[in-house]
Formats: structure tokens, C-alpha cells, sequence
């Protein structure tokens, strides 16, 4: 277990050190972005599968992949032998709880108001991936299913689709009690996930206008 969250930990280190020029007051927290990024590159292929429909489970793997890295972030702030727990994004240590910066000069003071803005972009992320949601499944839009897949159980998975991205909104349940820095890794990844799916729509939009486009032009 110890060699699982220094492997969290050491990439975490070396970014921050990296980092430290351009973002000395939060060079960790930044680091912490980029490990996060750097994470959802290597799996953005499983994400790509999963939008074409590859396989029927293939959208839970990006997901399932990431919880070992959620649960090791979460290892390393909140364990001594990491040496990450005086990071600290601006007043608030990187190791501190929502229900620790209320104990320390309430929900305006100066651990509070980090935790606040980091619930501010959690619930704008949550609130962009809700309208996209919605969009999409108005639009009949989203990831392609497999022909063999019955017509309702696409219909049931197009009414999902909608309502899916609603559990966003539960990401702020989770960073209220789990470290800033395990926080500062679900906003991160929330909106990784958000915009890839965009940009994943946005190719599947532009390659269907070219092939409409290359069909017409043959008649």
C-alpha cells in the first residue's frame, strides 16, 4: 500500500517541483492538475471506445480505471511518510477537510474561501455536463451503440443520458468530505470528462457533414 501511494505521490513531487517557477504560492495544487490531465491522456483511448460503443461495458471502464488513482491521491495527503501534507493551495493545506477550514475561521475565512471556490468550479462543471446532457438526449445525440443493441434498451439509455450528468452535482457531496487536493482531482477530471465528450461529439458531427457533404456531391 505504501509503494501504490508513493507512486501518487513522486509524480505529484516532481511536477510541483517543475511547477515551482510559474506557481510557487500553489505549485502542488498545480501539480496535482497535471497529474490529473496527464492520467486522462493515457486513457483518453478507453474514453474514445467507450463514446464509439465498442464494447456494451466499455463506458464504465475510464471510470473504474481512475478509482485507484482517486484512492491513492487521497492516500497521499493524508499520509505522513508521503511528505505532501504542508502543501498547501493558498491558506488551506492540501490535507485539510471541508469540516477542517470551518473550525478554522468558518466558510469565510481564508482555508474556507479555497474550499468555497473549489465548490463554485465543481458546481459549474456539474452544471455544463447537466445542459449537454440534456442537449444531447433532446438531440438523440451521445455515444453509438452497437446494432445488436435492442431499440428500448436504447431508448432507456437515451433517457440516461439526460439524466446522467445530474450526478455531477454529487462530485460536491464528495469534496466536502474527502482532502482538498483528492477535491482539486475530481474538478479536474469532472472536466476533463465534460470536454472531451464535446470534443468527441464535435468530431462524430464534423464526419458525418463530410460524408453528407461527399454523398451529395457523387449524385
Amino acid at each position: 500500500m505504501h509503494a501504490l501511494t508513493q507512486g501518487v505521490a513522486q509524480p505529484v513531487v516532481a511536477l510541483a517541483q517543475l511547477l515551482e517557477p510559474v506557481a510557487a504560492p500553489a505549485a502542488t495544487a498545480a501539480a496535482i492538475v497535471l497529474f490529473t490531465v496527464l492520467v486522462r491522456l493515457a486513457l483518453h483511448p478507453l474514453s474514445r471506445a467507450a463514446f464509439r460503443g465498442a464494447t456494451p461495458r466499455a463506458g464504465c471502464l475510464p471510470v473504474l480505471v481512475q478509482l485507484p488513482v482517486f484512492f491513492f491521491m487521497y492516500r497521499a495527503f493524508t499520509s505522513v511518510d508521503s511528505g505532501l501534507l504542508g502543501e498547501r493551495l493558498f491558506a488551506a493545506p492540501l490535507g485539510a477537510r471541508w469540516a477542517d477550514a470551518l473550525g478554522e475561521g468558518g466558510p469565510f475565512g481564508g482555508p474556507g474561501l479555497v474550499f468555497l471556490g473549489l465548490f463554485a468550479a465543481i458546481a459549474a462543471v456539474a452544471a455544463w455536463s447537466a445542459v449537454r446532457g440534456r442537449r444531447a438526449a433532446r438531440s438523440g445525440n451521445g455515444p453509438e451503440l452497437p446494432d445488436t443493441v435492442p431499440a428500448e434498451q436504447r431508448e432507456m439509455l437515451r433517457k440516461m443520458s439526460g439524466v446522467l450528468p445530474l450526478l455531477s452535482f454529487g462530485t460536491l457531496i464528495t469534496a466536502a468530505v474527502v482532502p482538498l487536493a483528492a477535491g482539486l482531482y475530481l474538478v479536474a477530471t469532472t472536466a476533463w470528462t465534460v470536454a472531451e465528450r464535446v470534443w468527441l461529439q464535435h468530431r462524430k458531427d464534423r464526419a458525418g457533414r463530410i460524408a453528407l457533404g461527399g454523398a451529395r456531391s457523387s449524385l
